[in-house]
């Protein structure tokens, strides 16, 4: 009986180190695909958002922790550019850059028309107005319609008085990436406005919509100014380069949602 149950056992050792090694070799292989598709996704997403980059047609594949970048740019530099950021990447060990370059290089153009490059940008420059817009005190945004096209903005739908249409207008031409602003924002007045109960709003939600709506803004460099709320009060504190800046500030700070007052003596001019 012992016999048998060592043969038995000798047996299943066997068999489980025959089926267990395999496993093993694919659980490994399938790591290392999804590590390879994780870093291609990576590279790409570098690219797409690199300014000198993005206009330019890129494909990436990882085989092993080897990235291969096929594809035409403009120039040396950019080739360069590409080969440095995908090396920068941790997990990559080697980079075979097969690209080749065009001087005469065309940028690829969408079904529409646009660049994929255009159609980031005017997503960006969208959700941008419409952050602008749903921070603001004065317009509601679940009325109003963005949509953006090489930079053109346009919006549609309606608002509760004159002033927030024109606001609206004034907050997306002052945004970056804005080239124009067709505003068809129609005037629906409604009665129990009045009536609607206010809503304490937290004092780092307005420093932070506030900062936001700052660095979005094309006329003013929200990088240069520093902005806390202490109940409902913003103060701006920094560098501007014009009185004109300095206004367009406050004016951007008093527009958020839940800002009783602006004090802007600490924004000096550089």
């Amino acid at each position: 009986m012992k016999r048998l149950n060592k043969q038995h056992s000798t047996a299943l050792v066997l068999m489980l180190a025959s089926v267990s090694v395999p496993v093993i070799a694919q659980d490994s292989k399938t790591s290392q695909q999804l590590l390879d598709a994780r870093l291609e996704s990576q590279i790409q997403t570098t690219y797409q958002l690199s300014p000198y980059l993005r206009h330019d047609d890129i494909s990436v594949a990882v085989t092993e922790g080897k990235a291969t970048i096929s594809g035409r740019v403009e120039n040396d530099v950019n080739k360069d550019l590409a080969t440095e950021i995908a090396q920068g990447v941790k997990g990559i060990d080697d980079v075979d850059n097969k690209m080749i370059t065009e001087d005469n290089y065309q940028t690829p153009i969408r079904k529409d028309g646009t660049s994929y490059a255009e159609h980031i940008d005017d997503a960006s420059v969208t959700a941008a107005v419409k952050s602008k817009l749903m921070w603001s005190r004065y317009i509601d945004s679940g009325d109003t319609k963005i949509t953006t096209k090489k930079g053109m903005v346009t919006l549609t739908g309606s608002a509760q008085t004159k002033e927030a249409v024109e606001l609206a207008g004034n907050l997306a031409i002052t945004t970056r990436g804005v080239v124009s602003v067709d505003n068809k924002l129609t005037v629906v007045a409604d009665p129990d406005n009045e009536s609607k109960p206010g809503t304490v709003i937290a004092d780092s939600w307005i420093t932070t919509k506030v900062k936001s709506t700052l660095m979005y803004s094309s006329n003013v460099d929200g990088s240069d100014i520093a902005v806390n709320t202490n109940k409902g009060v913003v103060t701006l504190d920094g560098l501007v380069d014009s009185g004109s800046e300095k206004a367009l500030a406050v004016q951007l700070a008093e527009n958020i949602k839940g800002v009783q007052s602006v004090d802007a003596a600490s924004l000096t001019f550089k």
